[in-house]
């Protein structure tokens, strides 16, 4: 139950808010050829991104990566921002992982809890590196930071919603306040496994170990029947 993506681009029916600058976003090439060339230009991006971070990345170390000329570059995006908006726009689909929602009436909410944290967890390890360029960005583009937050508080709400349902079935403390409760242990998640992915520990970790952790605070935060 954190914060970083839904298992769909629908939020409520509406959209869900996108990290992505749409004014930075070109269209598709039309031709089979151009959206090839567009696309590898992207993963070479990505890993000069990852490797360099953001503000060292130099557009003549992404065409080298991409083995195409500069020309080649300026054919699909004008410049070091908008390849990054397009690179983004990917990653935000690779990111996507099933959220707890509401829980079905016969479902165990501790065990569709820990599969949630799990498939979080699992998608924030496999991008770690993006994780960790994320962060320098939002420190520098005032733009990417205000998307990114807006987009954390929309998971925020999905995580309130189902801590109320799991306190109108009896399950979740019903003295905490939903917003207050998902906003500290949605919080949690996503700073543990920025420390532990991105930072590292200073001992092996198991992984299942860090779901089993991560899961347990959040039944015993709501104080789950058994799980106290």
């Amino acid at each position: 139950m954190a914060t970083t993506a839904s298992a769909s681009d629908d939020w409520d029916g509406a959209p869900l808010p996108s990290m992505v600058n749409p004014a930075l976003l070109r269209e598709t090439p039309a031709t089979q050829r151009g959206a090839r060339r567009r696309s590898e230009l992207i993963a070479a991006a990505r890993k000069v991104f990852e490797r360099s971070g953001y503000l060292d990345a130099r557009l003549t170390d992404i065409t080298k990566e991409a083995k195409c000329s500069t020309g080649s570059f300026y054919t699909y995006f004008k410049n070091k921002e908008e390849i990054f908006a397009a690179v983004l726009e990917v990653a935000q689909q690779e990111m996507l992982h099933p959220g707890m929602g509401r829980l079905p009436d016969s479902g165990d909410p501790y065990a569709v809890m820990e599969a949630s944290n799990r498939a979080y967890l699992e998608a924030y390890r496999r991008n770690a590196k993006l994780m960790a360029l994320l962060e320098q960005v939002a420190t520098v583009d005032q733009t990417f930071r205000e998307l990114r937050r807006r987009r954390g508080e929309a998971f925020i709400h999905r995580n309130a919603r189902g801590i109320a349902d799991l306190q109108k079935r009896g399950i979740a403390d019903p003295d905490l306040d939903p917003m207050l409760a998902s906003r500290a242990l949605s919080g949690m998640v996503s700073r543990f496994a920025f420390s532990v992915f991105v930072r590292g520990v200073d001992h092996p970790v198991d992984f299942d170990e860090i779901v089993y952790t991560v899961t347990r605070i959040w039944a015993n935060g709501l104080r789950f029947p058994g799980h106290r």
